[in-house]
């Protein structure tokens, strides 16, 4: 892509939350994990159990910057 100027039409940088969020977006079905023979998730199973541990954390009253042992 030589000579292709970067705008929000063609580029937007991603986070870790926004790729996981964009992936379950435009490849909700797909597969995302693959664990031995029988454990698959997809992008959408993915993004909705990240949504659950963070959850899970905020309850905790646990932050970014918080240090868990």
């Amino acid at each position: 892509m030589e000579g292709l100027v970067l705008c929000p039409a063609n580029y937007v940088p991603l986070s870790p939350i926004s790729f996981l969020e964009r992936a379950a977006t435009v490849y909700g079905d797909r597969t995302s994990i693959v664990y031995g023979s029988y454990v698959r998730f997809s992008w959408k199973d993915t993004f909705a159990r990240c949504l659950k541990v963070a959850s899970a954390l905020v309850q905790l009253k646990i932050f970014p910057g918080d240090v868990v042992n």
